[in-house]
């Protein structure tokens, strides 16, 4: 029988927190994972935690496009491979793999960022909030709904915008990153997945605004 750990020295220590720049890019390649369905049935049973593995799917060329840009930002080396079919009607995807020695720190990157940029945008609001807070929670808003429309299943219907998604947490952080974004959103459920809507017009362009790669920095 292994003996129980004896002192604090013994645990596992939680990770430092990511600086602001770190915790946005990694936070929206978390929510960007969390877009998605999960990769092939062996990439599930080689590691069933929310990084995949290192796998990551799109079939969207600019949502991978993104995700590499995102890596490389963070010293994060990845591998992408294109592979196409179908008949009629044609079909993309693309497959972004970290390489096995990097996923340690890839997986690291993605679980602090998703906790720490979930905490901030849900657990508002912060009285006397610094300077630095008061930027950089909208910026992460504007992660969040980037990575959405990039990601996520678009519900376009003639009086609103809607992202379908299979997680649930993903959803409200992105009602209330709509709301730091000023923008009155809705969570719906739909058949077997969430439905986030935002009204056309004025709040539509104010969140498609807000989440152009441009603001990105």
């Amino acid at each position: 029988m292994l003996a129980e750990p004896t002192s604090l020295l013994d645990r596992p220590r939680p990770s430092p927190p990511l600086d602001w720049l770190t915790l946005t890019d990694a936070f929206e390649i978390a929510c960007m994972v969390r877009c998605t369905p999960p990769p092939a049935a062996d990439v599930r049973r080689l590691d069933p935690g929310p990084h995949r593995g290192g796998i990551a799917e799109f079939n969207r060329e600019d949502a991978a496009h993104r995700m590499r840009q995102l890596l490389g930002r963070l010293d994060v080396p990845v591998q992408h491979e294109l592979t196409t079919g179908g008949l009629r009607r044609r079909y993309e995807l693309h497959r972004l793999a970290v390489p096995p020695q990097h996923r340690a720190a890839y997986a690291n990157l993605l679980t602090t960022g998703w906790r720490q940029g979930r905490r901030e945008l849900l657990g508002g609001p912060f009285p006397g909030a610094s300077a630095a807070r008061r930027l950089w929670r909208p910026r992460l808003a504007a992660a969040a709904w980037r990575a959405a429309l990039l990601a996520g299943g678009r519900h376009v219907r003639r009086h609103c915008l809607g992202i379908r998604l299979a997680d649930r947490d993903l959803a409200a952080v992105l009602v209330r990153s709509a709301a730091l974004l000023e923008v009155p959103a809705a969570l719906r459920p739909g058949a077997g997945c969430f439905l986030v809507i935002v009204p056309n017009g004025e709040y539509r362009t104010r969140i498609t605004e807000s989440a152009e790669l441009a603001a990105a920095g």
